[in-house]
């Protein structure tokens, strides 16, 4: 049994004996939640706050809603259901704050100023043919995926082609590029 599995089955069979009021049970519960969701979170939030934030709203939910958990299914989906959860709404929250960052497409100077006259609109015209000098290949893996957003197995359906070959050349294509327009540090 691999080392997840057993931490599975470990806060299962303590999250069951929180529900029956085991105080021990539940003080561990939360005491090894803590760090494994503060780790899950921190990665796709913008500060290490945002994580402890996050981290405290899904122990508050745990603390909440323990009498929902049923011991026969795996704790760690319900878990990720909660932590999913208190990301979403704290980066919904995050996001909606940032109001002064948002414009309309609509807007004639906007567009003027950041779309068609950009000063970086020659970089446009540096990328643009640096893949037309990729191999046709090797330039629509990279669109696909870089551009317009594919996955890899989705480019390795549609190209026939194996999914690291996909990767493969998509990375080999990105660090070529950079070597060829320099990397700016972005």
């Amino acid at each position: 049994m691999t080392t997840q599995a057993v931490q599975d089955d470990d806060w299962s069979l303590l999250a069951a004996s929180a529900q029956k009021g085991d105080k021990r049970a539940y003080h561990r519960l939360l005491s090894e939640l803590a760090p494994y969701v503060r780790n899950i979170v921190i990665s796709s939030l913008p500060s290490a706050d945002a994580a402890d934030d996050v981290s405290q709203e899904v122990l508050i939910s745990v603390h909440k809603s323990l009498n929902t958990y049923s011991p026969e299914k795996p704790f760690k989906l319900w878990l990720s259901a909660i932590i999913n959860f208190r990301r979403t709404d704290y980066l919904r929250k995050h996001y909606a704050k940032r109001d002064d960052q948002k414009t309309s497409l609509d807007n004639p100077e906007y567009i003027a100023q950041n779309v068609t006259s950009s000063p970086l609109a020659g970089e446009l015209k540096d990328i643009e043919g640096a893949l037309s000098d990729l191999p046709d290949k090797q330039r629509q893996i990279f669109q696909m995926i870089k551009v317009e957003g594919y996955s890899a197995e989705e480019v390795a359906n549609k190209m026939d082609m194996n999914v690291s070959a996909v990767k493969v050349s998509a990375h080999r294509t990105a660090k070529k590029l950079k070597g060829v327009l320099g990397d700016s540090g972005q």
